[in-house]
C-alpha cells in the first residue's frame, strides 16, 4: 500500500473524501452563504475560492493519497481568506499565523497516521515559505460527524497547544519553530533506526582480508 502527501489543486476537489469539498462554512460569510443554494452552486463557489486563493496566495493544502486515491486533506490559509471564522468567540487569528480550516480522514483509514503526515506536509510548505510564525486553529471540545471545526484532541495530538481558551471552541496554535524541531527529532529517530537495523561493517582485520582476495572472494 503506498502513502503520499502531494499539494492540493482544483483537480482533486471532485475526488476529495467527506462533506467538505462543498462546504462554504470557511469560505464565506453567513449572508453570502445563505444565497448559495444547491450542491453543485457550492461546489462552483468553492472552485472557484480555491482557484483564487492559489492565484493570489499560492499552495494552501496537502492531500494524503493512498494508492493513488485522495483519503483525507488539509486545507490552511491566511485569515483574511477565512470570513467564516470571523464569528467564533476566540476570534481573530493571530497576525503572525495562518489559519488551519480543515483537517479531515477518512474513517475508514482513520488511526494510521495520516493525519500527523498531513500536518508535517502543512508545516513543511509554510516553512520553506517564510514569513509565517505559527498555523491557528479553532478547535472543537465536542467533535461531531460533519462539523467543520477539527477536534482539540486531534490539535492536541499533533502539536497544537491552547492559545486562547474556551469551553467548547478555543483557538489553538502551532509554533512552526516548533514543528521544524519535531522533524528534525521525527528524521533524527529514523536515522537511529536505520543504524540499528543496518548490518554492522565487517572488522577492519576482515576487511584487510578480503582486500588482498581470499580464496572464494569474488
Amino acid at each position: 500500500m503506498s502513502r503520499k502527501v502531494v499539494r492540493l489543486t482544483v483537480d482533486h476537489l471532485a475526488e476529495l473524501p467527506g462533506p467538505c469539498c462543498t462546504c462554504l462554512f470557511w469560505e464565506l460569510d453567513p449572508v453570502r452563504r445563505g444565497r448559495v443554494h444547491g450542491r453543485e452552486a457550492a461546489a462552483a463557489e468553492k472552485e472557484a475560492w480555491l482557484s483564487e486563493v492559489l492565484r493570489e496566495w499560492g499552495s494552501c493544502g496537502r492531500v494524503v493519497l493512498v494508492d493513488d486515491r485522495p483519503v483525507g486533506y488539509v486545507v490552511y490559509v491566511p485569515a483574511a481568506f477565512a470570513p467564516g471564522a470571523d464569528g467564533f468567540p476566540t476570534a481573530p487569528v493571530s497576525s503572525d499565523a495562518v489559519l488551519l480550516t480543515t483537517a479531515y480522514v477518512d474513517p475508514l483509514h482513520a488511526g494510521g497516521g495520516l493525519g500527523r503526515m498531513l500536518v508535517q506536509g502543512m508545516a513543511g510548505d509554510l516553512i520553506r515559505r517564510g514569513g509565517i510564525r505559527a498555523v491557528e486553529a479553532f478547535g472543537t471540545t465536542t467533535p461531531r460527524r460533519g462539523s467543520c471545526l477539527v477536534s482539540t484532541e486531534f490539535l492536541g495530538g499533533v502539536g497544537f497547544k491552547t492559545h486562547r481558551p474556551h469551553p467548547r471552541t478555543p483557538r489553538m496554535r502551532m509554533e512552526l519553530r516548533s514543528a521544524l524541531t519535531w522533524r528534525d527529532e521525527v528524521e533524527a529517530a529514523l536515522e537511529r533506526l536505520i543504524g540499528v537495523v543496518r548490518p554492522a561493517p565487517a572488522p577492519a582485520s576482515e576487511r584487510s582480508h578480503r582486500s588482498l582476495g581470499e580464496p572464494g572472494e569474488r
